[in-house]
C-alpha cells in the first residue's frame, strides 16, 4: 500500500542552496524527495523515483545546447527554478540546477502518488495508480503542471515545491530514454524496485 500524507502534514521546501549544485548531484539527490503541488487549496504530491540529469556543456540533447532562447530562458535563471517545457501539446518538468547563468536541470520523469490521488485520477482519466504519474507528461498531467509554471520559484512553497524525504536503499543509473541524442549518456537515476518508473525492463538495467 502507498504511503499517504494527510493535508495538515507541513511540507517544507528545500532551501535554494540545494540546487546550487552540480547538476548530477542534485539529481541523485531528488530521489526520495516529495514533489508537492497546490490548486486553489488542495494538494497532490508524491515521491519522486525517477529523473534525468542535462547537462550545462557539451550535452547536445540538453534544451540549452544552442543558447538561450525565450523558450528556455528559466534554464539560465537561478538554481530552485522551475523549467515547463511543452512537447505535442503536454508538459514536462525540470528543475534548475547550479548558479544562474549555467544552464543545466533535472527532468522529474515520475513519481509515486502519495496525496490527492483522486485528483490526479480525475486530472488522467483513469484509475491505474501505477500510470498515474509515470512518465513525464503523465506527471505534469496529474500535478496540473503546464506552462505558466515555466520560471516558478520552487524554494517559497508556493503553488509548486518539493519538500524533504528520506533517501532511497538503492539507486540505479541508466541511460537516458526519450531522447534521439546524447542517450548513451548514464545520466537517467532511479529508485531501486519502484514500480513507478517509466520504461521497460531493458532501457531501465543499470548502465555498463
Amino acid at each position: 500500500m502507498a504511503r499517504t500524507a494527510p493535508q495538515s502534514t507541513q511540507v517544507t521546501p528545500l532551501a535554494r542552496s540545494f540546487y546550487d549544485r552540480d547538476v548530477v548531484t542534485v539529481a541523485r539527490a531528488l530521489l526520495g524527495k516529495l514533489l508537492v503541488r497546490t490548486v486553489r487549496g488542495r494538494r497532490t504530491s508524491g515521491r519522486i523515483v525517477e529523473v534525468e540529469a542535462y547537462l550545462a556543456e557539451g550535452d547536445s540533447a540538453c534544451h540549452s545546447f544552442r543558447g538561450r532562447r525565450p523558450r528556455n530562458a528559466a534554464m539560465f535563471g537561478p538554481p530552485g527554478c522551475a523549467y515547463v517545457y511543452s512537447i505535442h501539446a503536454r508538459y514536462c518538468m525540470n528543475v534548475v540546477t547550479e548558479p544562474a547563468g549555467v544552464a543545466s536541470a533535472v527532468l522529474i520523469r515520475a513519481i509515486e502518488p502519495i496525496e490527492g490521488v483522486a485528483s490526479m485520477e480525475r486530472r488522467r482519466g483513469t484509475e491505474a495508480r501505477r500510470d498515474l504519474a509515470r512518465g513525464p507528461a503523465r506527471l505534469c498531467a496529474a500535478l496540473a503542471i503546464d506552462r505558466t509554471l515555466d520560471g516558478h520559484d520552487l524554494t517559497c512553497g508556493d503553488s509548486l515545491w518539493i519538500a524533504g524525504g528520506p533517501d532511497p536503499d538503492g539507486v540505479v543509473t541508466t541511460r537516458r530514454i526519450g531522447v534521439t541524442s546524447a542517450k548513451e549518456l548514464p545520466l537517467r537515476f532511479l529508485v531501486a524496485g519502484s514500480r513507478f518508473v517509466s520504461g521497460t525492463r531493458r532501457q531501465n538495467e543499470p548502465a555498463v
